[in-house]
């Protein structure tokens, strides 16, 4: 059985008039939520390395792409079959070393075809960072440290990268006002994300576990006091963050 051809079938059927009244009341705009909320559950999926939740938080994504296809059906704007015609071609198109007389290995060329046929594609699109989507900030500065770099801009050391994130310091303690510091805390933070980028390391993944460690500690830590978190001093705050690294140490 097809259960993709199955599943276009189902919400055709959920969205026609004797369907189910929710589906048929959404729009793009009603379920645009949806589609975050799903994508980030699959990425969680990921990081829990638990396949059969990503198994799942799949089936979820893949239901937000079918549904947003039967809405722009039911508006005569597109369909399921338009969307993944237009993925194929890109696919193509963007692979000449596969599919194409260009032959490399070489995935730093690879990349760089990639961003140079996606400007042919988006002729709209004039300069380097056009394009950029909506994405939570840090996702977004990696997006643009990665495309200016592509373009060659780049620092020409490790060193010369960790003196600009140190410089940024340097202004964030010495601005006065709060608009300043704002300011100065932005760079510091996209500095930052230049320096994952040299370590290969994804900011977002980092951060992800940052804060998942960070919770597992303070939760251990409320385990270890029969007091209220808000009589305990500082000195014992202390102690028992010691302790409960010590007890939450995989």
């Amino acid at each position: 059985m097809n259960y993709l051809d199955e599943l276009i079938k189902t919400i055709k059927i959920l969205r026609s008039p004797n369907g189910c009244e929710w589906d048929r009341q959404q729009t793009h705009q009603s379920i645009r939520q949806n589609m975050l909320e799903e994508a980030y559950e699959a990425a969680e999926a990921i990081d829990e390395n638990n396949m059969e939740h990503l198994k799942e938080e799949l089936g979820d994504v893949l239901l937000q792409v079918v549904l947003q296809s039967q809405i722009a059906q039911d508006n005569n704007e597109f369909d399921i079959q338009d969307v993944a015609k237009m993925l194929n071609d890109k696919l193509i198109h963007r692979h000449p070393h596969v599919f194409g007389d260009e032959k490399t290995n070489d995935t730093k060329v690879i990349l760089e075809n990639w961003e140079k046929l996606k400007l042919e594609e988006k002729k709209e699109r004039k300069r380097t960072l056009d394009g950029i989507p909506k994405l939570p900030a840090l996702l977004k500065a990696m997006k643009i440290s990665k495309k200016a770099v592509r373009a060659g801009f780049e620092w020409q050391n490790y060193n010369q990268l960790l003196d600009c994130f140190n410089s940024e310091i340097k202004e964030f303690m010495e601005a006065k006002t709060f608009e300043e510091k704002e300011d100065e805390f932005g760079d510091i933070l996209f500095a930052l994300v230049n320096v994952a980028r040299w370590n290969k390391i994804d900011p977002e993944v980092a951060l992800s576990k940052a804060n998942n460690k960070f919770t597992k500690r303070f939760n251990k830590l409320e385990e270890l006091t029969t007091k209220p978190l808000s009589e305990l001093t500082f000195e014992e705050y202390n102690n028992l963050w010691q302790k409960a690294k010590n007890l939450t140490k995989e």
